[in-house]
């Protein structure tokens, strides 16, 4: 690839690391919309881009679903010039298509065109029953291949609120995608990566006692301590919002910064365990008796607080941990911090008012 070619690209199509990302509510009506550009694309097109990374299905979309039969009347629908719906594309900044809705349509052609199964249950042409593509007669090949499918491509310039909103509404599968598997379609970049890699580590897990974490659920905490902890002024409701805002801003920050969020990360996991053990994150009475399911406002303040002490922990006894127990399983008999992590618990009072009053009685304790 020479210089010149590779600055034209440049010119044509520039990589962002963020744009300018605010709460939906204030973004301008104008931007408040999707950009989009539609294809007709054969089937020989989509194999050909599915080869060679030109069309590919990202990390966050759910494995390869469909059955045998599925797949096979998706073929039998080409052949007999059915119409199939319509796919959308993510287009990113290089003019690749990163797909949002088809990923079970274009993998079954994928494996299809490729001889990976056979056809099975067919209705309209029986007389194809078990054939795989290299059996087909060379008409019928050709006839398959120049089938065209409407894509819609979602445009770079689209707001990456809006996008994820439109993410949101495609997502209508029988098991949709969370916000946290959402945003790594979205977002991915160094952040989403490092955010993966903790939410593996053994100590987390044994903190969270999320061990199968099929929807992401350990990643999107990670998230939420890293933003709360070094943007919490600018925290807003909805909380999604927030979480999307900061990894826009902060998709591929300086290595030093990921060092740095690992680290903070690393300390209040470290201190948690210490003082509450597996009675972290969840409220507990005084016999020491918890909720199975983490309370995520109490995640907030107890992380949070941490974080701002970093309390020095070498000399903390047992004794000391059985004081902190039963004092904190007071402190969720306390109407005012209760209202904090039971109902309402997104508005920017809440949060700031359930992390002060933990920093505050942690302080104490301490």
């Amino acid at each position: 690839m020479s210089n010149k070619t590779k600055s034209l690209a440049d010119q044509l199509f520039p990589i962002k690391e963020s744009l300018d990302s605010l709460d939906v509510l204030d973004i301008p009506p104008n931007q408040r919309k999707l950009h989009t550009e539609t294809y007709d694309f054969s089937i020989s097109t989509i194999s050909e881009y599915l080869e060679n990374g030109h069309i590919y299905i990202p990390h966050f979309q759910r494995s390869y679903v469909w059955n045998r039969g599925q797949a096979s009347r998706l073929i039998e629908s080409l052949v007999i010039q059915c119409p199939i719906p319509v796919l959308y594309f993510d287009q990113t900044n290089d003019s690749k298509f990163s797909v949002i809705d088809g990923n079970q349509r274009l993998t079954s052609i994928r494996l299809y065109l490729n001889d990976e199964f056979s056809l099975r249950g067919l209705t309209a042409y029986p007389e194809l029953e078990g054939m795989y593509f290299s059996d087909l007669d060379p008409r019928i090949q050709r006839h398959i291949t120049n089938r065209t499918l409407r894509c819609i491509a979602i445009l770079p310039d689209t707001h990456p609120q809006i996008k994820f909103d439109v993410f949101e509404r495609l997502n209508t599968g029988s098991v949709q995608l969370t916000p946290q598997e959402l945003r790594h379609g979205i977002y991915h970049g160094k952040l989403i990566d490092k955010i993966d890699a903790l939410s593996k580590k053994t100590e987390w897990k044994e903190l969270t006692r999320i061990r199968t974490d099929t929807r992401m659920k350990r990643s999107e905490l990670v998230l939420r301590f890293i933003a709360m902890a070094n943007d919490l002024n600018n925290y807003f409701k909805p909380l999604s919002g927030f979480l999307n805002n900061f990894l826009e801003k902060n998709k591929n920050p300086p290595d030093s910064k990921l060092t740095e969020w690992e680290g903070e990360f690393n300390f209040a996991v470290d201190a948690l365990r210490t003082m509450y053990g597996n009675l972290a994150f969840r409220p507990f009475d005084m016999e020491f008796k918890a909720q199975n399911s983490i309370n995520a406002a109490l995640f907030d303040a107890q992380m949070i607080a941490v974080h701002r002490l970093k309390p020095d922990l070498t000399k903390f006894t047992e004794k000391k941990r059985e004081k902190l127990l039963k004092a904190t399983a007071t402190l969720f008999k306390d109407p005012a911090f209760a209202k904090t992590i039971g109902a309402g618990t997104s508005s920017k009072t809440s949060v700031t008012r359930r992390i002060h009053i933990f920093t505050t009685f942690l302080k104490e304790q301490l």
